[in-house]
C-alpha cells in the first residue's frame, strides 16, 4: 500500500490479527492489508473464512467512514455483511478493498473484494453500514 493514512495497531482486533488499515488513497476506498501466515489459517492450511470476513468488514466500514471523515475514523456500524468465498486464501499478501455502491445520509451500501497479491480474487462482500449519529470522531478506537 502506498500513500498516507496508514493505521497500525489501533484496535484490539487489529493487533490480534495483524492487519494494516489504509484510509489515505486518492480514490477514498479503504484497504485492509494482511500478510497471511500460519496464525491465520484453518485446518486445511488456507486463510480462515472468518478472518476474510473481518478484513472485508473493516475495509467496507472504513470506506463508509471516508464519506464523512477524511481520517476514516467516524463510527459506522455493520447492519449486514454477506460474504462469498471464491478461492482459497493462500499464504502471502492479501488486500480487502471497499467501494460505495449506494445509500443515503445514514445507511450506505458497500461492496468489498479480497484479493491475493498474485491477483486471485479470494472473496467478495456486500454490506449495509449505518452512521452512528451524535458521536464525535474518536482519536483512536474502532471505526
Amino acid at each position: 500500500m502506498t500513500g498516507g493514512g496508514l493505521i497500525h495497531d489501533e484496535t484490539g482486533t487489529q493487533r490480534l490479527i495483524g492487519y494494516v488499515l489504509d484510509v489515505g488513497q486518492p480514490d477514498r476506498r479503504a484497504r485492509c492489508r494482511l500478510i497471511v501466515d500460519d496464525r491465520h489459517t484453518n485446518r486445511h492450511g488456507v486463510l480462515h473464512g472468518g478472518l476474510a470476513a473481518v478484513l472485508l468488514d473493516n475495509a467496507s466500514g472504513a470506506t463508509a467512514s471516508l464519506t464523512v471523515d477524511d481520517s476514516g475514523r467516524a463510527p459506522f456500524l455493520t447492519v449486514s455483511l454477506n460474504t462469498d468465498f471464491l478461492a482459497a486464501g493462500r499464504k502471502g499478501g492479501i488486500t480487502a478493498t471497499g467501494r460505495i455502491v449506494g445509500g443515503g445520509r445514514s445507511l450506505l451500501f458497500v461492496s468489498g473484494e479480497l484479493v491475493h497479491d498474485d491477483g486471485t480474487l479470494i472473496a467478495t462482500s456486500t454490506g449495509v453500514f449505518k452512521r452512528v449519529p451524535g458521536l464525535n470522531v474518536p482519536p483512536t478506537g474502532d471505526a
